[in-house]
């Protein structure tokens, strides 16, 4: 019986696992020095800033976390495919996160148009910059939303399915970051308005366009894992690709394509063809190719009639 590896890479360590340990390290230390910060000086800004940073440390091990469990966990026969998968579900888990935030920041930016607070500019100010320093250091480390993580199949890869190659997790954790920037940018601006012009409603009309935002992002990050996770398959370019090497083979007809995503940028495939000439499987896995990142095949070859 043949056999092979399951592990499909995933025992390798990924770029965004040592980026993300090294934010989730900054987050915390600024967190514990603001809480430290906000009780010592009573201080209820900082405090509550250091308590959102809270939060977002949380999202962020969660991402360090499946990095680690997925490498630990790689040649585990117990995972049929591999443990590609959990980067999607710690980024489908932590857009929860971000969509729950989205609604704490609308929520809290609503209660401050009804109820009016005294704003302490200066306070406010300096944690916003600071944080904002923070998060956009921490955002420069995590690079860019579509930073990917290749496997090498030898070739160039499709421009139509190029985003199923990205790394879910790693943005998951950058779109966190950025949502704290985000938050930073629209206080500053909120704040320096209210202090210099008595623009004091800019404040949570800013916090509800900032939650508008990250909802979107939430909102397509978990479209793009939950695809991932139920399966979904292959952008049509993809499975279209597959069908035709096959097909180039005379007398060959593709009667059932499956392919599906396993992990960043790889994918397992089923296919059942008829064939005239009954060439074999092993042939028609030769035909399969390599650009598209399939590393787990089964095919069935039938007769024609």
């Amino acid at each position: 019986m043949h056999t092979h590896s399951h592990t499909f890479g995933q025992d390798i360590p990924r770029a965004g696992e040592r980026r993300t340990l090294i934010v989730v390290i900054i987050t915390a230390v600024m967190m514990i020095v603001e809480v430290t910060a906000g009780i010592l000086f009573g201080s209820m800004a900082l405090l509550a800033d250091g308590m959102h940073m809270a939060s977002h440390a949380l999202a962020l091990t969660l991402s360090w976390a499946a990095y680690v469990f997925a490498r630990k966990f790689a040649d585990d026969p117990r995972f049929s495919f591999g443990t590609g998968k959990i980067n999607s579900l710690a980024a489908y888990s932590s857009a929860l996160l971000l969509a729950v935030f989205a609604i704490m920041m609308a929520w809290e930016s609503v209660h401050r148009i009804l109820n009016p607070v005294e704003i302490q500019f200066n306070q406010a100010i300096f944690v916003a910059v600071i944080g904002l320093l923070v998060n956009g250091g921490s955002a420069l480390i995590l690079g860019h939303t579509h930073d990917h993580d290749h496997h090498d199949h030898g070739h160039g890869h499709d421009h139509d399915h190029s985003h199923h190659h990205e790394d879910q997790n790693l943005r998951s954790a950058y779109l966190h970051v950025l949502a704290d920037a985000l938050t930073s940018v629209t206080a500053i601006s909120a704040l320096l308005a209210a202090k210099y012009f008595g623009w004091i409603w800019m404040d949570p009309v800013m916090g509800i366009v900032g939650s508008i935002l990250v909802s979107s992002w939430a909102i397509r990050l978990l479209r793009e894992s939950g695809t991932v996770l139920l399966d979904k398959q292959a952008p049509e370019s993809v499975v279209d690709h597959i069908k035709q090497h096959i097909e180039q083979e005379p007398g060959t007809k593709v009667t059932d394509l499956h392919v599906w995503s396993i992990g960043p940028g790889i994918y397992a495939c089923e296919l059942s063809v008829t064939s005239v000439s009954g060439t074999s499987a092993a042939h028609y896995r030769s035909l399969l190719p390599d650009h598209v990142g399939i590393v787990h095949a089964t095919i069935e070859v039938h007769p024609a009639a």
